[in-house]
This record gives C-alpha cells, structure tokens and sequence, in this order.
C-alpha cells in the first residue's frame, strides 16, 4: 500500500520553521545591545550557514525517514548512528525545559504576570503542555503537522511582524531609544572575555533545530527538490526575525529590565502601554505562547520518529518498537512525556534561581547538540568519499574545496560552542560558578555513556522481533 505523502512544500517550508524559528530568544539578544549585529553575522557564517548546507545536501541525498540517525548510520555503522539520534532525542527533551519556562512564561501575562517567577505554577503548567501535546500528537503525523503550521503562523510570524513593526513605529515618532547606536568599534564589537562571547551559545541555540524536519523524510512530496527550498526559507526567516525582533526589544525595553524568559511580553508591555493598549497584553501572551507551543509539539514529533528508525533497525528493545494506529512511536512518546516531565521538575526544584535554570538548560543542550552536529558535518564529509556515486541533488558549493571549508569551519566552531558552554554568563550569580560548571561536566558524560551501554547489552532478539 503506498504512503500517503503528508507533507507538501508549503508544509514543509512551516515545520522546518517551526523546528527552527523562535521569538523566545529574543531577550537574551537584546541583553548584547548593538553587540547583536556582531554575534549574528559570526553565528550565520561559522554555525547557520555550515549546518543548513550540509543538511541540504544530505536530506537530498538520503530521503529515508530518521534523518540524522540514517546520515551517521550509512558513514559509521549502527552505533555511532545509535549514538548520534540519541543525541539529538536528549537535546529535544533538555531543550523543551527553556521552551516550556517560556510557554508558561507567556501565559502568565494571560490571566496573572506576577506568576511569571512562581516555580509552582511554572511546574503545573509544564506538566499540563507535555502531556497536552503527547496526546495531541499521538493521533498522527496530520494533526502534528497541522498544529505545527497554524501555531507558527498565529504565534511566531504575527507577533514578530507586530514587535518588528511597533520598534519602527517607536524610532520613527523619534522616542528615546534605550540603547547606544552611536557607530564604534566599542559599541559594535564584544570585549572578547570569555564571559562575554558565551553569549554566542544563546545565538547558536537559536539557529539550530534546521536539520529537524528530515526524520519525516518518507512522509514528504518530493523531498529531493522540496527539501533545500524548505531549509533556506527557514534560514532567512529565523535570521530576520532573531535579528530585527531582537533590535526593536532592545530599542524600546532599558537593559536592566529585560528578563530571559518574559522579555518579549515584558516588550509587548511597554509597547502597549505607551500606545493605550494596555488590553491587548493578554491576547499577546496568548498568541506568544501559541506560538511556542508549536514549535514544542513541533519537536515532541521529530527526532523520537529517527528514534523509532533506530529501534527498528534492532538498535533498541521491541517495547520501544511500537506504533500506534496511527503510525506514531506510541511508548516512545509516553517514555518521553514522563522524561521531559521529570527533567523540567527537576531543573526548576534544584536551581536557585529561574535564570539559573534556564541557562543550564540552554548550555547542557547546546554541548549535546553540537556534539550531535560535529558527527554530522564528519559523516557528510565521510560520505562524499566513501560513497561519490550516490546522486546528489544538492551539493556543497565548490566540490571537494567547498566540503573542507565547510566541514573544518562547522566542526571547530562545534567544539568552540561546546568549550564556551561551560562558563557560566555574566547573568548568573558568581558563586553558583562551580555549581553550574559540575551539573554541566557529569550530566554531559552520563548522557554520552547510555547509548554506548544500551549497545553493549543488545539482543538479537531485538532485529528478530521487531520483523
């Protein structure tokens, strides 16, 4: 029988955004000033740029659902493949904790901002959206694909548009603007502390998640084609939205008020107050949380799906081979409820502070990625000379030159983010440095054993069953 293909382009081109486009970022951009320009040319050309030409060329190359656990796979076996989607599943779910602070952040200013610090109602209400979203997207790829593009619409691209289009209005009425545009090199260029320039974690964050939507390869029309288009409209959006957003935040909000998880309602406060329309916060909130809840769903369906490809390929037990009616990993997806419900718990009971929090959620998620995105660009580069007569519908520009310039760049720039993870932000109180820094080193190295345990004590039972 065959598959019904899900996934047009004008689809694809709004879940790959959703994998990869935010406005939760923006107030840690604002927090750089006209520092901003700075960090997100050097982010578009060492990490952007690098990430979203080799997903291009492999996502074209090889089409198969499982994305990256299939790209590692056909250069380094299975368990390194094993290795390298169980990186990007841990990233999701210790990515979903900044994403849910945010969420829940947004919704406060919905019926209570004051709660926007209050640890207990941040935990219910995480609690609420996993599950929420897990039942949501357990009912198929459809409904998963649906609510990935309406949200992004209605709660990424409309608010974007309003906050962009508010700090033009802002400049234009020639209203004092909260920040020095004065042209200079101490205004436009960082001091290159090491504090300062861990910064560029917050912007490679930001930009990644583009090689997201390629573990729903077999559900897409056309991939070959449709794939690069998706990709490179995804890159052009999140880089003007990141950018231009974030400028307007920190035209109209003073620096010392910006928070990292209620900035952009913080912006929407300001902006209509000024303007009379105080009323309209709320339904803002709304819509900034809607948005985000799309991406949230968006990732809750994505690499559990490379996961599965993994777990049938007898990578994994036959209990997490399951599917449901409607062909989505239903124990998987219940695993994973229960894990992102535990870590978020957990994050927010043991840190100090919510900014504490937050940004070890943002730096232990950024070294596994990275990690999982330095065995990406090697197996692109591993490929083009291991197998040279697969067809390429999309190559690295240049050849052979063009891969290695690519390749070098990308991987040092990963092991550069993964080294800068490590030192805690200006932001973060000094003497919770040390604390910070041990949570970062033994979470990072547990993470990294599990999946090379899990392919120790395989069975070859597991390939059998799973038949």
């Amino acid at each position: 029988m065959k598959k019904t293909k899900v996934l047009n382009l004008f689809t694809l081109l709004w879940v790959t955004a959703a994998f990869n486009v935010s406005i939760r970022n923006l107030g840690i951009f604002a927090t750089t000033s006209m520092h901003m320009i700075f960090f997100a040319v050097v982010t578009l050309a060492v990490f952007y740029l690098p990430i979203a030409l080799v997903t291009a060329e492999m996502a074209t190359t090889f089409p198969k659902m499982g994305g990256i656990a299939v790209w590692v796979k056909e250069a380094f076996g299975k368990k390194i493949g094993l290795l390298a989607i169980w990186l990007q599943w841990t990233y999701m779910n210790i990515a979903m904790i900044a994403m849910l602070y945010f969420i829940s952040a947004s919704l406060s200013f919905v019926f209570a901002p004051h709660l926007v610090h209050n640890k207990a109602y941040l935990i219910s209400m995480n609690i609420i959206l996993i599950w929420l979203f897990t039942f949501f997207n357990l009912r198929g790829l459809k409904i998963s694909t649906k609510i990935s593009q309406t949200f992004f619409i209605l709660g990424i691209l409309i608010p974007a548009i309003l906050i962009i289009g508010l700090g033009v209005i802002y400049v234009v009425q020639a209203k004092p603007i909260q920040i020095d545009t004065t042209f200079s090199v101490k205004n436009y260029l960082p001091d290159f502390h090491l504090t300062t320039l861990v910064i560029l974690i917050g912007f490679m964050r930001a930009f990644g998640g583009i090689e997201g939507s390629a573990v729903h390869a077999n559900s897409v029309e056309n991939p070959k084609k449709n794939y690069p288009l998706a990709i490179f409209f995804a890159v052009t959006l999140g880089f003007l939205i990141n950018i231009l957003g974030s400028m307007s935040l920190a035209f109209v909000i003073p620096q010392k008020d910006i928070s990292l998880i209620g900035g952009v309602m913080h912006a929407f406060s300001i902006y209509f107050t000024k303007y009379n329309l105080k009323f309209l916060i709320p339904l803002l909130g709304l819509l900034v949380a809607i948005g985000q809840m799309g991406g949230f769903s968006t990732w809750l369906a994505g690499p559990v799906k490379g996961l599965l490809e993994t777990a049938k390929a007898g990578e994994l037990p036959v209990f997490f081979q399951k599917v449901n009616k409607n062909n989505m990993p239903s124990n998987l997806m219940i695993i994973q409820a229960i894990v992102i419900s535990i870590s978020s718990t957990t994050f927010l009971l043991v840190s100090s502070s919510i900014n504490m929090s937050f940004w070890i959620s943002v730096a232990l998620s950024m070294m596994i990625y990275v990690s999982m995105y330095f065995l990406m660009i090697l197996s692109c580069l591993s490929l083009r000379y291991k197998k040279p007569d697969i067809q390429r519908v999309f190559k690295i520009p240049f050849k052979n030159f063009g891969l290695w310039l690519v390749s070098i760049l990308g991987m040092m720039t990963m092991v550069f983010a993964f080294v800068m993870a490590l030192i805690p932000p200006n932001q973060l109180e000094k003497e919770n440095s040390l604390k910070y820094f041990l949570i970062l080193i033994i979470s990072v190295i547990i993470v990294y054993i599990i999946p090379f345990l899990i392919h120790r004590l395989k069975k070859e039972s597991w390939f059998v069953k799973s038949k």
